[in-house]
């Protein structure tokens, strides 16, 4: 069994963005001291013998383009390889739990401007995987500040000391978000929000840190944060019980937020600890 300070970033990566995804799951893994596990994943079964050798060959000139690509990024960080049978949402959940994040490439849905399908790649993994998920958009994000949503639950608390943990790994400043109804009292979820960010953040000197409550809804009021942001980082599911396996908030971010997004889910403490 692999103990927790042996996982792995998980990668999942395509034919449309092989080298996007391993390039910033390198990083990611490189900031978090982690190792990289490339996998690449199609369905044999539903080939002809000749497609089949035809795919093989083209699976590992992918999987070889993308080491190539964390090589020159992270040339000393620990790589491994896969190539798997089936589909890649389900070989990514399948292997999740044993992984320190999963990367998965969100299939440019953050310009789709009709319905995201449910069955999107991205949105499977989110949902379903046992580990954070990081969604990677296919355009580079400005040089911004790490965001997190924080509603006041234990989950967006948890997301709080992730996003805390990518600032610190990627030498970026936190912009920390608390959004209340429009009748909501700012000035108490400030002060709250600023006593939960200070607890948390009492071993991150090392990181400058913004904090900010604000009317709206919460979806749009983070979507429109996130596109001067690095990296957008939010619970799957906060405040609600009545929701499926990702909440609105999160959802909304995944959808339309032109930064990466990790999901958090599946652990119950910090990055160190998971």
């Amino acid at each position: 069994m692999t103990s927790a300070s042996d996982r792995p970033v998980l990668a999942g990566v395509g034919p449309e963005d092989a080298t996007t995804v391993a390039g910033i799951a390198a990083r990611v893994a490189a900031a978090h001291g982690r190792g990289l596990h490339l996998l690449h994943a199609f369905n044999w079964a539903a080939m002809q013998a000749p497609a089949v050798s035809a795919s093989r060959t083209d699976a590992e000139e992918l999987i070889a383009q993308a080491t190539a690509a964390v090589r020159q990024i992270e040339p000393a960080l620990a790589v491994t390889t896969e190539i798997a049978e089936g589909s890649a949402v389900a070989n990514l959940v399948r292997r999740s739990a044993a992984a320190f994040l999963v990367a998965i490439g969100d299939g440019g849905m953050s310009h789709c401007q009709r319905c995201i399908p449910a069955d999107s790649p991205a949105v499977q993994v989110a949902a379903r995987a046992e580990r954070p998920v990081l969604v990677i958009r296919r355009e580079p994000p400005p040089r911004g500040p790490v965001l997190v949503g924080v509603d006041g639950s234990a989950t967006s608390e948890i997301a709080l000391t992730w996003a805390l943990a990518c600032a610190a790994g990627q030498g970026a400043r936190l912009l920390a978000v608390r959004v209340v109804e429009p009748d909501g009292d700012v000035a108490s979820a400030g002060d709250q929000l600023r006593e939960l960010v200070s607890r948390c953040a009492a071993d991150r000197s090392d990181v400058a840190i913004e904090c900010h409550a604000v009317c709206g809804d919460p979806g749009e009021v983070l979507v429109d944060q996130s596109r001067s942001a690095q990296l957008a980082v939010v619970a799957a599911r906060g405040d609600e019980p009545l929701r499926g396996m990702l909440g609105a908030v999160s959802q909304a971010l995944l959808y339309h937020s032109p930064a990466p997004v990790i999901v958090v889910r599946g652990v119950s403490g910090p990055p160190d600890e998971s």
